[in-house]
């Protein structure tokens, strides 16, 4: 009989118990929800600001190659900028922007350059006499108008039809830099090598010495390569239009030698946020009514 009569009291704990255990589920599940909205409320805010800061830096970048335009417009040679790759810095509003201007005239013309010159050139690009004189003549090759083969090594149709290739060489001048990983024989690993010394807008069969990146000078200068940094840094840090001498012994003016060059443009923010942006631009002529620029190339954070 006593047993019976506590039966509903065991009950009532027993269902008080069940309650406690699904309010505390709840509570559990309401938190879990809570933070789940809070985590994704923190991630959609931190990629809402990463995108206002990549865009603020893309166009603080732009800035960047407009002000080089303007720089390399100036009439006063004194005042314009040099394109010898010397870096320009400014602060822009607690932005920082970092620009270099390479004049293309200081690069190798793979349309114009002669055999020594390219062969030289490949042999900088890290390949064996052997594979540089191939090289050479298949590039000779591919700008040439004939169909007879360039010895050692070259190609013609025939030979780019022998190993499946759907296309044989243009017989014209090169179109653009990228188009030379199309030459027989060209590996990508090559390429990346040459991409930043070779130009196709110069028109001369030799660099200008005196705005040639580094890596040129140091392939093609007789000299000894700690004369030739001095000689690069010197050049860096003299006004544009300074008489200098190379390494060589030959005088060299670090002044503007053409229409055409490579902007490359650097825009850091606060945060740390960047981007690069490299665009190869030709200047207008001055006439009324011309555009200041045109843009022959564009690239958006090209690998350094």
């Amino acid at each position: 009989m006593r047993s019976a009569r506590r039966l509903p009291v065991l009950g009532l704990h027993r269902q008080r118990g069940i309650a406690l255990i699904m309010v505390l589920w709840l509570s559990i599940l309401l938190a879990v929800l809570v933070a789940s909205f809070s985590i994704a409320a923190r991630i959609e805010t931190l990629q809402a600001r990463n995108l206002l800061d990549s865009v603020r830096a893309r166009y603080a970048a732009e800035a960047g190659l407009h002000l080089a335009v303007y720089q390399l417009r100036m009439p006063d040679p004194l005042q314009r900028w040099a394109g010898d790759g010397r870096s320009y810095q400014f602060d822009l509003e607690g932005t920082q922007i970092d620009i270099q201007v390479i004049d293309e005239s200081g690069k190798v013309d793979i349309n114009a350059a002669d055999l020594p010159t390219l062969l030289s050139l490949f042999q900088q690009a890290g390949r064996e006499q052997a594979d540089a004189e191939i090289l050479t003549s298949r590039v000779m090759d591919w700008r040439d108008a004939d169909e007879l083969v360039t010895e050692p090594g070259g190609a013609e149709k025939d030979d780019y039809e022998a190993v499946d290739l759907a296309y044989g060489p243009r017989n014209q001048p090169f179109q653009t830099v990228d188009e030379v990983q199309q030459v027989l024989g060209m590996d990508y690993d090559t390429y990346l090598e040459l991409e930043p010394l070779v130009t196709i807008y110069s028109g001369r069969t030799e660099p200008n010495w005196a705005l040639a990146p580094p890596e040129v000078l140091h392939a093609f200068l007789q000299a000894d390569p700690a004369a030739i940094d001095q000689f690069i840094e010197l050049r860096e840090t003299s006004p544009p239009g300074t008489p200098l001498v190379l390494p060589d012994g030959r005088p060299a003016l670090a002044q503007g030698g053409g229409l055409t060059y490579t902007v490359r443009s650097l825009a850091t923010l606060p945060s740390g946020a960047s981007a690069t942006l490299e665009a190869t631009i030709r200047l207008g002529t001055g006439s009324i009514g011309a555009r200041p620029f045109r843009i022959v190339r564009w690239r958006d954070n090209p690998e350094s």
